[in-house]
C-alpha cells in the first residue's frame, strides 16, 4: 500500500471516530444556550468565509475583479428580499457584463 492510500485510512478512521465522538455527546450538552447559539452562527461564518476566498482571491492573491461586481449585485438583491434564482442570474449576468466590457 502506498503512503497516499496510508493517508485516505487515516483520514476515513479520524472521520469515522470523529462522527462516533459527535454521538456520544450527552444531551444537556447540546441543549445548552450557548451551544444553540454557537451552533447558528457557524453557518454564517463558514459562508461568509466562502464568499471572502472565492470572491477576493486568485490562488494566493487578493483581487479585485469582475467578481466584486457581481457580490454587489448580488449583496443589493438579498438586501430587497429577492429569490435566489433571480438573484444568482443577475449577479452573474453583471459579472459577465463587467468581463465582456473589460476585455
Amino acid at each position: 500500500m502506498t503512503e497516499i492510500w496510508w493517508g485516505v485510512l487515516a483520514v476515513a478512521v479520524g472521520c469515522y471516530a470523529l462522527k462516533l465522538l459527535g454521538l456520544s455527546v450527552p444531551e444537556r450538552v447540546l441543549e445548552h444556550p450557548l451551544t444553540v447559539r454557537a451552533a447558528a452562527f457557524i453557518p454564517v461564518g463558514l459562508l461568509a468565509a466562502l464568499v471572502a476566498v472565492q470572491g477576493f482571491s486568485t490562488g494566493s492573491e487578493v483581487v479585485v475583479d469582475a467578481r466584486v461586481v457581481g457580490i454587489g449585485v448580488a449583496a443589493v438583491l438579498l438586501w430587497r428580499k429577492v429569490p435566489f434564482l433571480p438573484m444568482l442570474i443577475a449577479a452573474a449576468a453583471a459579472t459577465a457584463l463587467v468581463r465582456l466590457v473589460a476585455g
